[in-house]
């Protein structure tokens, strides 16, 4: 099948050919159809398989096929949500691909960088915007952005949405929104909660799933490697060093922790930059254009940063520490084995992961095969402390000794202020 037998306009057949797609993926090959419909769609399939021109470029031709007002400032009739900047960025620059040819404007917003030039920008008037919820919903209450128009809603990866607790924003957006619009919903997996969501959004959806639920794909070579937790970042500077690895997607839980390691790595010799929630949207624009060119070889992030991240061909993924939710796990792995492309992913597991280990195979229905490179085994004496949060927590024996060692103070005896529960987490 071709792009023509979508029955796409000339113009955005034009584009794509000019992009070097010669054929349509499965996604694109369902979804396109049903959006043209103008029909809702519910779609899930893994990250990397064209989601996104899979909403695009239908969504595209049917707003060039009604011309906007010919009087006043052009209404945003089409609204893209993302969790994070990095995929709303890449959307934008897919959209402005997709749509050089056709008489449509499109705006990408989003937090970290200064409000006053979008909102000059919708002054102009945009046909397609692309935003995170947070900004959108501040450009709303200074009301320099009506949504009373729209026509198309998309939520692209809003499993990730949820998982970020945009619930609220989302149904914000919504009670901005004409009641009457075309609904797509985008996701990587169909949680309980992605369903709930999808029952109160759409209306009589199509329903597209074209990979298994919570599958990896088959295109990335998978293995884990057993090693005590002190000895990850030696054994992690080893593998690059001895394979010569040139590209290297790196995943901690933690902000701190992006730091930490990128930080040994460069005392290493291995060029590395962290990013994170953190990082000023410059930085983070500037470490992934590196690390796009080949300036820097290791890209260390946290699961909210990577989500989003487009990087052709990228051959090594490693979770350096594993992922709180098994479903993060695939999206991780996710960045690597994308279109054709074949991929591998390592994760350096120490005993307190076993745990996590047992739910993602679980969820993978299969056990990850097992490497071992000779002089990093594991000592089979350390006992497992539990991960709250992302964080390591003393052993709970180990902590009893101490108290029973030591007086019981007095609530307050230091003259600190006791933390609260939220202070305690480090959120990526």
């Amino acid at each position: 099948m071709s792009f023509e037998t979508l029955g796409l306009a000339s113009e955005i057949l034009r584009a794509v050919a000019e992009q070097g797609y010669r054929e349509p993926t499965p996604i694109q090959r369902q979804a396109i159809p049903v959006v043209l419909a103008g029909r809702d769609l519910m779609a899930s399939a893994q990250t990397g398989t064209g989601k996104t021109a899979g909403f695009t470029l239908p969504l595209l031709q049917r707003l060039s096929q009604q011309q906007p007002p010919s009087k006043g400032r052009r209404p945003v009739r089409a609204l893209i949500l993302s969790p994070t900047r990095e995929l709303a960025a890449q959307i934008g620059e897919n959209v402005l691909a997709y749509s050089q040819y056709l008489p449509l404007r499109s705006l990408v917003v989003f937090g970290g960088v200064s409000i006053n030039p979008q909102m000059m920008k919708l002054r102009g008037g945009v046909d397609i915007l692309v935003a995170t919820p947070g900004r959108l919903l501040d450009l709303a209450q200074q009301n320099a952005v009506d949504l009373s128009k729209v026509e198309i809603l998309v939520l692209d990866e809003a499993d990730r949405m949820l998982d970020m607790g945009f619930i609220h924003d989302i149904r914000r957006v919504i009670a901005k929104l004409p009641v009457k619009r075309q609904n797509l919903l985008f996701s990587a997996t169909f949680s309980d909660e992605i369903k709930q969501l999808a029952n109160k959004l759409l209306h009589d959806p199509a329903s597209v799933e074209v990979a298994r639920r919570n599958t990896a794909s088959e295109q990335v070579t998978q293995h884990v490697h057993l090693v005590d937790k002190k000895r990850k970042r030696e054994l992690l500077s080893q593998m690059i060093g001895v394979g010569n690895w040139q590209q290297v997607l790196v995943f901690t839980r933690t902000k701190h922790g992006a730091n930490h390691l990128a930080e040994q790595l460069n005392k290493d010799g291995i060029s590395a930059a962290a990013i994170h929630g953190n990082k000023s949207q410059g930085a983070r624009t500037r470490a992934l254009a590196d690390f796009k060119a080949g300036s820097i070889r290791v890209l260390v992030a946290t699961d909210i940063a990577a989500r989003g991240l487009d990087i052709d061909q990228l051959p090594h993924v490693v979770n350096f520490e594993l992922p709180n939710v098994p479903e993060d796990y695939v999206h991780r792995i996710g960045r690597t084995g994308r279109a054709e492309c074949t991929g591998e992913a390592l994760s350096l597991v120490c005993v307190d992961e076993h745990k996590l280990l047992r739910d993602i195979e679980r969820l993978l229905q299969k056990q990850i095969p097992r490497i071992a490179l000779p002089g990093y085994e594991p000592d089979p004496s350390i006992k497992a402390e539990p991960i709250i949060n992302g964080r390591q927590r003393v052993n709970t024996t180990e902590r009893s000794r101490k108290n029973r060692a030591q007086p019981a103070q007095q609530p307050h005896s230091t003259g600190k202020p006791r933390r609260t529960n939220s202070q305690r987490q480090n959120k990526a």
